[in-house]
């Protein structure tokens, strides 16, 4: 499995993020290009420990079951999302990009000592390399649903 922490990788995954552009059309779901960067952007800020969300009822009953679920097959089409991670308004497609970029950098340069020690908002404790296979897990979803 590819991993963020893999310089080689993560620049494979940058330059699908390049090769997005404003026109890009979802293949399935209801966000634009623009909002799905800025909303790709908002795990990377809980796994770097820049955005802190805490842990509700449900996650802490149901996160460890999904957390195996979505670790072992990935995301599916129209997986719910969490509300603290829907981007709803319209947004600057270069700046999200950009954006989106940057942290996908910091990930990678930072390594697994740079993760949050926090649980995760849903999945509760994370391992280094849960919170790196569920960024990248994330976003290659989001990547295969703008056809990139």
């Amino acid at each position: 499995m590819p991993s963020l922490y893999n310089a080689a990788d993560s620049n494979a995954l940058l330059a699908r993020i390049q090769r997005l552009n404003p026109a890009s059309q979802g293949q399935w779901g209801i966000m634009n290009v623009a909002q799905m960067l800025a909303h790709t952007q908002q795990p990377l800020r809980v796994a770097l420990g820049d955005l802190h969300l805490k842990q509700g009822l449900l996650g802490r009953f149901l996160g460890p079951y999904f957390k195996r679920k979505i670790l072992s097959k990935g995301f599916g089409k129209n997986t719910p999302t969490d509300k603290a991670f829907v981007v709803a308004d319209q947004r600057q497609f270069d700046a999200e990009r950009t954006r989106l970029v940057e942290l996908v950098q910091r990930f990678t340069s930072g390594g697994p000592q740079a993760v949050s020690k926090e649980p995760h908002p849903f999945f509760g404790p994370m391992t280094e390399e849960e919170w790196d296979k569920l960024q990248w897990l994330h976003l290659d979803h989001h990547l295969r649903q703008f056809g990139v």
